[in-house]
């Protein structure tokens, strides 16, 4: 929810001590807190944590740690990067070129070169599946023709959002991340997850890792870390990663040339420390799953509204998709204003309104958001 009380303390707590320091060479006390407890929550071994400002940052931190660790492995000919179709990575240049959003590469020419897409898993069959969908774990092996065209030995690192959000909520169809694990492992290529969207409970987990129980190279994650109180993102990273690249680093020198001015910015790393003991205290990650069916259950239900031809969801997202106009994208944004109109806020993506309640809901929010987009849908399908 909104204006926490906690949250709004301890960054006002920490400005009033320590409002800035420098992120080269030192650190802070908050920010080994934070990077610990975060440790907490990830899968396996991800259990370093490399600090930045956004989402967006995390991805392309994320990029440049796969690169330097294959170069201090010797292995610096790995350059190639893989990622989807309709995959969302942020607006950085290497997360535009990561994505396969048409819009957004359109907007800025070819970009970076070297990054190739897997098709997405939005398939036709699965249409209105509720979770996870049975059809669609073969699409996992466009990876394999990727690196059989420009050789796994030289892809650095496979970029996937376990569910792809931004977009319009596409959840992996059963096995494909499993597929995926596989065959970077077959090639030595580097696994990253990117979670921004999906970490922290969005999933009905800590994060989609542990949802679909396969274990990336390292995770990307923001938003929710602050409660989005203060700008943060960060990339876990798996522990023998870290030590590779630090250990082939020069003595008493930097072993990641990398970082930003405001990483692990204090107030920062104040309001991600407050966010994680609300976790821990209100146990979020675990209403977030206790509350997911009855959330998609409400979501479901308006599958027989005149102009709805998809509904997807899982753990606490879903996306409404409707036909589309005329121009694609003009019912999506009219239907986005008129949901605003009866004061409910949510994200259209073309044709696709997406919805990730808060944490907190109880069931008559949830009761509330379905009457909502009922009333708003059905009056507007009239004009369709």
């Amino acid at each position: 929810g909104h204006c926490r009380p906690e949250i709004a303390q301890a960054v006002y707590d920490q400005l009033s001590t320590l409002d800035y320091t420098m992120p080269f060479a030192r650190a802070h006390p908050k920010a080994f807190e934070l990077a610990e407890e975060i440790a907490q929550f990830t899968p396996g071994d991800l259990n370093r944590i490399f600090f930045c400002c956004s989402g967006s940052e995390s991805v392309d931190s994320a990029m440049k740690i796969a690169l330097a660790y294959h170069r201090v492995r010797g292995e610096g000919h790995r350059q190639l990067f893989v990622s989807r179709e309709r995959a969302y990575h942020g607006v950085n240049m290497g997360g535009v070129a990561l994505s396969g959003m048409i819009n957004n590469r359109r907007a800025f020419g070819v970009g970076m070169p070297g990054v190739f897409h897997m098709r997405h898993t939005g398939l036709p069959e699965n249409k209105f599946i509720q979770g996870q969908p049975e059809k669609g774990v073969d699409l996992a092996e466009d990876l394999t023709r990727i690196c059989a065209m420009v050789g796994g030995e030289n892809i650095a690192a496979v970029f996937v959002e376990p569910t792809a959000g931004s977009f319009g909520v596409l959840p992996p169809p059963k096995g494909y991340l499993d597929r995926l694990r596989a065959i970077c492992d077959q090639h030595g290529i580097l696994l990253v997850f990117d979670e921004v969207i999906t970490g922290w409970g969005r999933m009905g987990a800590a994060f989609g890792a542990q949802k679909f129980n396969v274990t990336p190279d390292l995770l990307t994650m923001a938003k929710a870390v602050t409660n989005a109180a203060q700008p943060l993102g960060a990339v876990a990273v798996r522990q023998d990663i870290y030590d590779t690249i630090t250990n082939k680093g020069p003595e008493k020198g930097i072993e990641f040339f990398h970082g930003y001015t405001y990483s692990a910015h204090p107030a920062s790393c104040a309001a991600g420390l407050a966010m994680m003991e609300i976790f821990r205290k209100e146990r979020l990650i675990e209403r977030a799953a206790e509350m997911s069916d009855y959330f998609l259950d409400g979501v479901f239900s308006l599958r027989d509204i005149p102009g709805v031809i998809d509904i997807r969801g899982i753990g606490m997202m879903a996306a409404v998709e409707i036909a589309a106009g005329a121009a694609p994208g003009a019912r999506g944004h009219e239907a986005q204003k008129a949901l605003f109109d009866a004061n409910l806020n949510l994200k259209a993506t073309g044709d696709n309104l997406i919805m990730g309640p808060p944490f907190i809901a109880e069931r008559s929010h949830i009761d509330e958001i379905i009457n909502k987009m009922r009333t708003t849908l059905t009056t507007l399908s009239k004009s369709w």
